[in-house]
């Protein structure tokens, strides 16, 4: 008798549990809340010492939340695969912010940058998070990548200060709201260094700056680079080696500024400075 009343309290538990199908959503409906989780931890205090600067609590708490958005939404867009652990914290985060060390100094000021092939919203999401005055906006082609980041950064709040864009690189610096208009013009890892430059340079102020952060650079690639800046009215400002900590390589920023302003013609139409790279 024992036995059968268990079975049938199981079977009418059963009943009530939802669907493997239910379940699913229930965990989709539930990914914006951000409770502690072993699955995502602050990194050690000491990732930050190359930085010079150290995040607050609450932007350690965004970081966190940035990390279970991008791993929510990473199972139906595929945003990215370093999202664990070291992957996330230094090859994300850490990635995107070493390059701006100068600028991370004055963490408080008032800065204009737009992300060009933002993908997964790095660099431009950690900018929009290390500087709370910052306006950043990202430009990807991908409606599915940029779609997934208009809800992460609602759920971030930071929908205010980031604005997002499904677009090509070359129609944004074209139009009139964006060209010259950014003191910070940023890109890891888009293209190759004269295509990038072709991306960048019409977006910056004359006392802005373009960064092209790179792997590995050598001779050609600068030389390569100084030809495509000619007729863009540009030049190689600071070229910067830095190593990422935890035997993650070295990665290169390019500081590029404008002489004068970019030509009109700049950058062309779409596909053109793929198919015709500047200097080549």
């Amino acid at each position: 008798m024992g036995f059968r009343n268990c079975q049938k309290r199981k079977n009418l538990l059963q009943r009530h549990l939802p669907s493997d199908h239910l379940r699913k959503r229930l965990v989709m409906r539930n990914s914006f809340d951000f409770t502690n989780n072993n699955d995502y931890k602050k990194p050690h205090e000491s990732i930050w010492e190359k930085l010079n600067w150290s995040p607050n609590s609450k932007q350690i708490d965004q970081f966190i939340s940035l990390q279970k958005l991008l791993n929510d939404f990473n199972e139906t867009v595929n945003l990215t695969r370093l999202l664990k652990g070291e992957d996330y914290w230094i090859g994300q985060v850490l990635d995107s912010l070493l390059p701006l060390k100068t600028e991370l100094q004055s963490p408080f000021r008032s800065l204009s940058c737009v992300d060009i092939g933002s993908g997964c919203g790095f660099p431009g999401l950690a900018v929009a998070i290390a500087f709370p005055q910052a306006k950043v906006t990202l430009i990807d082609a991908v409606y599915k990548k940029t779609a997934a980041l208009k809800k992460i950064t609602n759920a971030l709040n930071l929908a205010e200060r980031v604005k997002i864009y499904t677009e090509r690189a070359e129609l944004t610096g074209q139009r009139e709201d964006s060209r010259g208009t950014f003191h910070l013009a940023i890109a890891r890892a888009v293209a190759s260094p004269p295509i990038t430059a072709e991306y960048l340079i019409p977006l910056i102020r004359l006392d802005g700056e373009a960064l092209l952060f790179r792997g590995k650079w050598s001779q050609a690639d600068e030389t390569n680079l100084i030809a495509a800046l000619v007729p863009l009215k540009a030049r190689i400002k600071k070229t910067e080696g830095l190593t990422l900590p935890g035997n993650r390589g070295v990665r290169t920023v390019i500081r590029l500024e404008a002489m004068s302003p970019c030509p009109r013609a700049y950058p062309r139409a779409v596909g053109i400075p793929t198919k015709r790279p500047l200097g080549s």
